[in-house]
């Protein structure tokens, strides 16, 4: 993505500054002006460190001497419309053309065939656009556990535009998720062959001549490592059902709260987690009708957020 255009304000650290947390730094009168405001700037994806585009989660940043911050206010896709309940939705962008979901877990992204009386964000979305005679059409999708963003259309020409990018992996990807061990190297790049058991519903590794094989490849970095676990980004760079869980559990770093991708020793000293430890944290791509760049955060749910609490107490 690219940085703020030169006019965004920016503030050189000085040494009274020296060690203070960014987001306070941000809600100093003569910056942002309240903690509120600094901290929906970093939700939004407003805030620049040194070049580097920062969220939420790097509030707690304490700030060096010479650090130099920038305030990105109006950055395309993050003026948003306020987030909206609907049902068990969290609405965080909306207009015409598209719509973006914070999907809680438990929630499927569309109906599944041989579930038919679950609920999914499609469904709810449809209830929600009736009135406007809209309707929802999926784009991508996330596992049911799996929290965070999902991308919908509002018609169909949109929906294939969103796809084709997502075909061409051009759109950003990126989850947390909580993994058993300490992944070494620190960060690096999986790939591996997948096939998709249609019995067994699970991916399964298998041989790169296998006619039925499909690439899988991520971007993953440790983001914070505790007792026996690790906090991990991954970044997808294909998208295949299930790639995060199978590709952390062919490594030995089953995902915490995994059932279905399990592996080795941390089976025998489960934490206590109702589902995989996986969020959808960051989306970005560029807008069908507006040709420019945008993109969103979902901050960690509740249950991720006690989680790393847990652990790092």
């Amino acid at each position: 993505m690219t940085g703020p255009p030169v006019h965004a304000p920016e503030w050189t650290v000085g040494e009274g500054d020296a060690s203070v947390r960014l987001d306070k730094f941000l809600a100093d009168p003569a910056r942002l002006g309240s903690r509120s405001r600094a901290a929906t700037a970093l939700e939004r994806g407003k805030v620049f460190l040194n070049g580097a585009e920062v969220g939420i989660a790097d509030g707690a940043t304490r700030l060096r001497r010479g650090d130099l911050v920038r305030v990105w206010a109006d950055r395309p896709g993050s003026s948003r419309a306020p987030r909206v309940a609907t049902g068990d939705l969290a609405i965080v962008y909306e207009d015409s053309t598209l719509i973006v979901i914070n999907k809680p877990p438990g929630l499927l992204t569309v109906p599944l065939e041989r579930q038919p009386a679950s609920s999914s964000v499609r469904d709810q979305l449809r209830e929600y656009l009736r009135p406007h005679r809209r309707h929802p059409f999926v784009v991508h999708r996330i596992d049911r556990d799996t929290s965070g963003l999902v991308l919908f259309a509002k018609s169909e020409a949109a929906q294939a535009m969103l796809k084709g990018q997502f075909r061409r992996r051009e759109p950003e990807r990126t989850y947390w998720a909580v993994v058993y061990g300490h992944p070494q190297p620190a960060s690096g790049v999986w790939q591996d062959h997948l096939v998709w058991d249609e019995r067994a519903l699970i991916q399964k590794e298998t041989h790169p001549d296998d006619p039925r094989a499909a690439s899988a490849e991520a971007r993953f970095r440790v983001l914070e490592t505790f007792a026996d676990t690790s906090l991990v980004e991954v970044s997808l760079v294909t998208g295949k059902r299930n790639q995060i869980r199978i590709q952390a559990r062919l490594r030995g770093h089953t995902l915490v709260g995994e059932q279905r991708y399990v592996y080795g020793p941390d089976v025998l000293r489960p934490l206590s987690f109702p589902r995989q430890a996986l969020h959808a944290r960051r989306l970005a791509f560029i807008h069908p009708d507006r040709d420019r760049p945008v993109s969103f955060e979902a901050p960690l749910p509740a249950d991720m957020s006690e989680l790393l609490s847990r652990l790092r107490r």
